[in-house]
């Protein structure tokens, strides 16, 4: 919605702009009365841009005729409440369902007023398109964390924690992985752990090789588990016990279709889109202890690793997730063709591009992505639907640490890897010219990875 805002703190209008996101539990009913949850962004030209307000909605245009808004978002510093609701009329029922009038509370006190107005010739139709209808809830993380290896030689799979410690900058990085020989040899578990202090070289130690005998909720080898709910175990100077809290719904990064039937050279997703971890972390003479810091678990399972690739997970704040896997296949023919783009943007609760296929074809010419992969600084930009996005990725060379991988037919793989890296993330929309519609900025908060042979 569009309008204007009279401020009491000013003389004069000025141009006010919400983008909201209504969720309610039950399908709406237009004779009854319905509440909803709302997030989304309150602009206020030149003194308000809160992406993460939130309030409610009683939306009940029959019984009570009218559709109440209440949101709270942040205007330098303060906190005020927009209070306003559309008078539903059989007389001017085009009128009444597009115009808001509305007042600006703080602590109770009345600091402005306005009118918000819906773009029937512009909106309309995204209006109609966001409609859906409640989802059964999301299957639940644990049952992505179970092995997908059945005893083929010439397999890899991954699980994968990363997360960053606010209160001392840290970033952490738990990996676990299978490795199936092509030539048949026995199957064996290994792995690494790595803190990445704000100030001071990185750390890290590795566990394994031992066999691998298989367990049936997720990794479990030589001590080491990373199963549902818990990762635990110890290598060299360093030990770990921490729960898991997932949040949010799984993020499959490559086409679902490919987690289920690896025909791909490999696939990625998150069991959830996001997690909070507990618990403590011990490298040398250090202890962390954390308490529903803020990460993520992933899980890959393929052929090995690619010719090059790079990687990206970034907690944009609010729920909001990116990850991004940019690779060049192994394959022939594959190989030959620029970095494949799996980009997934999860905002609002829901996820862009719809089909992860519109980011990857982008070689072919139908899609609009692509990556340049250097160091230390990486980047990914692309356009589906009528949104497109500006991703830049910087992995300081203090704060990267660098590792070799061994594939299932002995060839050697390099990563770099820096859980304290930067991102800045531009996303536009196209409304008769392209406008900026969020952007995000994280400063040693991004986990992201360049790899090579």
């Amino acid at each position: 919605m569009l309008g204007r805002v009279h401020l009491a703190d000013e003389d004069g209008n000025r141009p006010v702009r919400l983008d909201l996101l209504v969720r309610a539990d039950s399908v709406l009913l237009p004779h009854r009365t319905t509440p909803a949850r709302v997030t989304g962004r309150v602009r206020i030209a030149g003194r308000a841009d809160d992406a993460e307000a939130v309030g409610e909605l009683e939306i009940s245009p029959l019984a009570r005729r009218r559709i109440h808004y209440r949101i709270t978002f942040a205007m330098e510093g303060r906190r005020l409440t927009l209070d306003g609701w559309k008078s539903v009329s059989p007389k001017r029922p085009l009128a009444s369902m597009t115009v808001l009038p509305y007042t600006l509370y703080e602590d109770g006190d009345r600091v402005g007023e306005g009118t918000l107005r819906f773009p029937l010739t512009t909106g309309l139709l995204p209006f109609l398109a966001s409609f859906r209808f409640p989802r059964a809830a999301a299957s639940p993380a644990d049952r992505h964390l179970a092995p997908r290896w059945e005893g083929t030689p010439g397999r890899t799979e991954v699980w994968y924690t990363t997360l960053t410690d606010p209160a001392t900058d840290s970033g952490i990085w738990l990996h676990h992985e299978v490795v199936a020989p092509s030539d048949g040899s026995g199957a064996y578990a290994h792995g690494w752990a790595a803190v990445f202090p704000k100030d001071g070289p990185v750390e890290h130690a590795r566990f394994g090789p031992v066999p691998w005998t298989g367990h049936p909720e997720g990794f479990s080898a030589g001590g080491i588990c990373a199963g549902p709910g818990r990762l635990a175990g110890s290598a060299g100077t360093f030990a770990w016990e921490l729960t898991e809290q997932p949040e949010g719904p799984p993020l499959h990064t490559f086409p679902r279709w490919s987690w289920r039937r690896p025909w791909l050279p490999a696939s990625h997703m998150l069991p959830a889109v996001r997690a909070r971890y507990s618990g403590t972390v011990r490298h040398g003479t250090d202890e962390l202890r954390l308490d529903g810091v803020p990460g993520a678990g992933a899980r890959i399972y393929g052929h090995g690793n690619a010719r090059r690739w790079a990687w990206l997970h970034a907690d944009l704040g609010g729920g909001d997730v990116l990850e991004i896997v940019a690779a060049v296949s192994m394959r022939r023919g594959l190989d030959r063709l620029p970095p494949l783009v799996f980009l997934r943007l999860y905002r609002n609760g829901r996820t862009w591009p719809r089909r992860v296929e519109r980011s990857a074809v982008g070689w072919a010419g139908i899609g609009r992505f692509r990556a340049v992969i250097s160091l230390p600084e990486w980047r990914v930009e692309g356009r589906a639907g009528l949104s497109r996005i500006r991703v830049t990725v910087t992995q300081p060379p203090e704060q990267t640490l660098t590792l070799d991988y061994t594939d299932p037919d002995d060839s050697a793989a390099v990563c770099r890897n820096s859980e304290r890296a930067d991102a800045v993330v531009h996303l536009e929309r196209w409304w008769g010219r392209w406008r900026q519609e969020a952007e995000w900025r994280l400063s040693g908060t991004a986990h992201a990875e360049v790899g090579d042979r």
